[in-house]
């Protein structure tokens, strides 16, 4: 049989092996967290006095913060909607400015005799 594959069927980490040949396992905790869409998800954590269980774990099904409380999940997080150049311009300077400016900006122009009616 040309170009079988000599070692079809078997992958890293499979075979007969039990605990006895890989060592025991680390003892483990579950804890549950649930998402405001109510799904409940369990990780697992190493036990031990070092290791930190986070209060906030991310939902696989749906990406929304999961909390341990399952009556106050949460809260989503807030998403900003895309803002345009123009309208952060706008929030650090007002209309008055704006016209300040433009002015300033045309006068230089004019002096510098560009602009319309110039020919260049």
């Amino acid at each position: 049989m040309a170009g079988a594959n000599a070692i079809r069927g078997s992958r890293v980490g499979s075979g007969p092996m039990g605990e006895s040949e890989r060592g025991e396992a680390a003892p483990r905790i579950f804890v549950s967290y649930w998402c405001g869409n109510g799904h409940e998800t369990t990780p697992s954590f190493a036990q031990g006095t070092e290791v930190e269980i986070p209060q906030v774990w991310d939902c696989p099904r749906c990406g929304l913060p999961a909390g341990r409380d399952r009556d106050a999940p949460p809260e989503p997080p807030r998403t900003e909607p895309y803002k345009t150049h123009l309208a952060y311009v706008k929030e650090r300077r007002s209309d008055q400015e704006g016209e300040s400016l433009l002015e300033e900006a045309l006068r230089t122009l004019r002096e510098r005799g560009v602009g319309a009616g110039s020919s260049e």
